[in-house]
């Protein structure tokens, strides 16, 4: 039996919602309870999260097992998103490109909207996605004076995408491109999605360790060997930022944050930074602070003579976590990890340090900080070896 997508939407709409589902409770079962196995697999009654199925969006973004139980069409719903999600990240970065001053779209918030509007939808990745992407930009043509070879100067123009942080504006520009109607409900959902899927967010509900200690000197005398970037000295690292107590501010990557460090991330990042403005206010300024991929990035970075992290240093770039994983030449799904600490665990827009003996410590989020967790707790999907860092045996350095 086909249910339309329609049909879909509203019982999802209902049934994940606490207050509606108390008062429309048996009313539902009697009308609806020829779909309601069906339905059941677009929208856990028991999920919260956000307007869709929160294991829905955790299927989509972060590619956690589908049970066999569930209908095929859930399935190829899942299966269609994750392909419209691989182009959108083309479309992003391609964009991104023609940025300046360090902007870039966050592609982890297009995505988030696109799910909102379209899943359950019929094959959503035929729509155009430079068309979707762009409605978070607009473009401005500037001027720039230009030096020849032989010396003489002249003026040109160009064109530059400014990302758009009204998103009222890119709801505007969607429901134009696509002709559709993005309602207050579609961005609530969006904004839910997004804060659970983000890594600054605050969406886990498992167990969680913190170091009790606060000190902000990096101590690198675990280092097997200061003189190289290994796997085994960045477990070092990654362990004694845990145990430190550091902080999580996006965008920054191990230094102390000063209230001039943090003006600066709050204009980059207004979104992921402004919304926890207070909380990091209260809870993170005077320590040190890091975000997922900075973990990695500052140990890279680190001038072990002087003890400064210096941006962009000692071969490893200034990448995003899904970077790192593409341009990891060694990597596999996490069901495959083999035992060795150092390794970084993935998933979407995330990614963590393994430590060994099936533990991880990750940059969580602003609410939480640098932590320690178990690998099976967390929805890891790949493992890989970092790039930029060389792998060597514990008996080497012993």
């Amino acid at each position: 039996m086909a249910v339309p997508v329609a049909v879909v939407k509203a019982a999802a709409a209902v049934l994940t919602n606490e207050k509606t589902r108390k008062k429309a409770g048996w009313i539902i079962a009697a009308i609806l309870s020829p779909l309601i196995l069906i339905v059941a697999a677009f929208c856990c009654i028991g999920a919260g999260g956000a307007e869709h199925n929160a294991s829905a969006v955790d299927a989509t973004f972060f590619a956690s097992g589908i049970s066999g139980t569930v209908p095929q069409e859930f399935k190829s719903h899942v299966e269609d998103m994750t392909r419209s999600f691989v182009s959108i990240d083309a479309t992003a970065a391609e964009i991104s490109q023609q940025m300046e001053g360090g902007d870039s779209i966050d592609a982890i918030r297009v995505k988030a909207v696109f799910y909102s509007l379209f899943f359950g939808d019929s094959q959503p990745s035929i729509k155009n996605m430079a068309v979707f992407v762009n409605c978070f930009v607009t473009y401005e043509t500037r001027t720039r004076t230009v030096t020849d070879e032989d010396g003489t100067t002249s003026t040109e123009t160009y064109t530059v995408a400014v990302p758009i942080t009204d998103m009222a504006t890119v709801y505007a520009n969607i429901g134009a491109a696509f002709s559709i109607e993005v309602t207050e409900d579609d961005g609530k959902n969006a904004e839910n999605i997004y804060a659970r899927i983000h890594p600054a967010g605050d969406t886990h509900a498992g167990d969680v360790l913190r170091g009790d200690g606060s000190g902000v000197r990096l101590d690198t005398s675990a280092f097997t060997d200061p003189e190289s970037k290994n796997n085994l000295d960045l477990v070092a690292y990654a362990v004694s930022a845990y145990e430190n107590g550091w902080g999580y501010v996006w965008g920054t990557f191990g230094n102390f944050l000063t209230d001039s460090l943090y003006q600066s991330k709050l204009a980059q990042y207004p979104d992921g930074v402004g919304q926890y403005s207070e909380f990091i206010k209260s809870t993170w300024l005077g320590k040190r602070t890091t975000d997922c991929v900075g973990l990695i990035k500052g140990y890279g970075w680190l001038d072990t003579g002087t003890g400064n992290i210096n941006y962009a240093t000692n071969g490893m770039p200034d990448v995003g976590a899904d970077q790192m994983f593409q341009y990891a030449v060694e990597k596999g799904s996490i069901s495959t990890i083999p035992e060795i600490p150092g390794l970084a665990v993935w998933h979407e827009g995330h990614v963590g340090v393994y430590i060994g003996n099936g533990e991880v410590v990750e940059a969580m989020g602003t609410r939480y900080g640098v932590v320690k967790t178990q690998l099976a707790d967390r929805n890891w999907t790949a493992w890989l070896k970092i790039p930029y860092i060389n792998y060597v045996e514990m008996e080497e350095t012993t």
